[in-house]
Parts: C-alpha cells; structure tokens; sequence
C-alpha cells in the first residue's frame, strides 16, 4: 500500500523529467532576438556616454602650445607618451609661432588638429619670455655671439684664424698650411683655392680679413734649387724642372719676359707665379 502510494507522487516528476515540455520555436526565436537586441542597445548606451561625458567637453580649453605641460596636453586629449612628445620638443628649445605650427608634429593626427584649432591662442612673444624667465622653465642656451675682428691673413697662426666667424680648426689649419706653401696670399680670393673652401664660405670670411702682400715669401729664380720650387702650388714637377734647365742653359733670368720664354708654362701660370718670384 504504501509503495503504491510513493509511486503515485513521484508521476509528476517523472513526467517533467522523461517528457519535457515542448517548446514553441517561433517563442525560443523571439526570446533570443530580445536578448540580443537589449545587450546592443546598452553598447551603444555606453558609447553615446562617453561621447557626450561633461569631463571630455570640459576638457577643451584655451591654449598657448609654447606654455603647457604634459599634464595639460593630456586634459586636451593626448594619450601620456604623445603628451611626452609634445613637452620633449618644448624643452629641446621647440617653438610655434602660428597655429599650423602645430601640424608639424607626427603626435597630432589631423583629426586632433582639427579638434584643437579652435582652442590654440599663441600669445606674442614678450608673454613667452615672461615664462622663460621662470626658473623652472627649461632654457635653451645660445653660444655667446664673437666680436667682429680683423685677422691679418699672412701673419695669423691657426688660433687667431679661427677667431673669424665661421672659421673652425679644420679651416684654420687648411688655410695656415696652404699659405705657407704658396709664399702667403697676394689676394684674398685665393682663399678659394683651399680645400673645401667654397664662395659661400669665402662670402662670409672675407670681410674678417686683412692683407697685407708685402708679407709674401719670394722665390729668387737665379738661385733656387729644385727642392724650393717642387711644392709651389702653382707649379708641377714638369714645369719646375724646366725652369731649372733653361736657366742651366742659357744664364740667369733679368726679368719675367725672360720666364716667359720657357715653353711649358702658360701666360695663366706666369701671372699667377709672378708675385712669388725675383731675379
């Protein structure tokens, strides 16, 4: 009797069990399209949220680029290492004058320029040396500017050469060796014959220079030997020997009409040679 009536009790789980209730699959259908559609409209909930934030609007504000630091950059937007860029640039000496200024940096991507443009305000320049007075605020250093000097060209060693604007000690020393080889310079523009020494260099030399041609080293013809003339610039082992061998054959030279009889060298060579030599 008794097991009877325990197995009365226990059709209903049985039936729940081994035969579920049939499901409607057009329902099922539906209740999942909820589901999904619920879950997109709270995405996009999200989203318009951070779009509209009051802390993002309010983020925006006026700016001078050469004034604010790296804290300021990422109020307006930057992420840390762009903002690390733009404060880099500021302290290596970096400067905007006008807005588009701003394009120039690879951190500020077009989108970004155009957010800020309406926020960039350069103020003129005496408010920016206000700031740089601050002593926080990263200084660039200029060199001190030389004075204007006149260096004698045929009696200056290499370090009062170097004391002309835009003469360093390579020039210096260029400049010191070839003067000694040519006997000193009759001319300034044989400046341009120095290595390396082109006509903008000279342009901005020539004016820190004096010269005085009475300083040149001569060459007597009737005495020197093949050693004293081989490292003339302006003569070639040929053309010295020549000299040499037409003196040996018809006397000493009186004068350069007598020079001008050696046939290798040019009236150009001549002219050039003239005011480093003497009989």
């Amino acid at each position: 009797m008794v097991v009877l009536i325990l197995l009365i009790r226990a059709i209903p789980v049985i039936d729940i069990f081994f035969f579920p209730e049939q499901v409607d699959p057009e329902t099922e259908r539906s209740a999942i399209n909820k589901l999904i559609l619920m879950k997109s409209e709270k995405e996009n909930a999200v989203k318009q949220q951070k779009l509209t934030t009051p802390a993002l609007q309010s983020a925006l504000f006026n700016f001078d680029p050469n004034l604010i630091d790296t804290d300021d950059w990422q109020r307006l937007g930057l992420s840390a290492k762009q903002a690390g860029v733009m404060t880099r640039y500021k302290e290596k000496g970096g400067r905007y004058f006008k807005k588009e200024d701003l394009q120039k940096m690879y951190v500020i991507s077009p989108e970004m320029y155009e957010k800020l443009i309406p926020y960039i305000s350069i103020g003129p320049e005496h408010d920016r040396q206000q700031q740089r007075q601050n002593p926080e605020y990263p200084a660039k250093r200029y060199p001190a500017q030389q004075k204007f000097v006149f260096i004698p060209l045929n009696t200056a060693d290499t370090l009062q050469l170097m004391e002309v604007r835009g003469v360093g000690p390579a020039f210096a020393r260029r400049i010191f060796n070839y003067r000694q080889r040519l006997g000193g310079f009759y001319k300034k523009e044989q400046l341009l014959e120095v290595y390396g020494l082109d006509s903008l260099k000279y342009a901005e030399i020539k004016d820190q220079l004096s010269l005085d041609d009475q300083a040149l080293t001569r060459i007597n013809l009737n005495t020197a030997l093949f050693d004293d003339l081989k490292n003339h610039p302006y003569l070639k082992y040929k053309q010295v020997n020549a000299i040499i061998q037409f003196r040996k054959q018809h006397g000493n030279y009186g004068n350069i009409a007598d020079l001008r009889k050696v046939a290798i060298l040019s009236a150009e060579t001549i002219e050039k040679l003239a005011p480093y030599i003497s009989f």
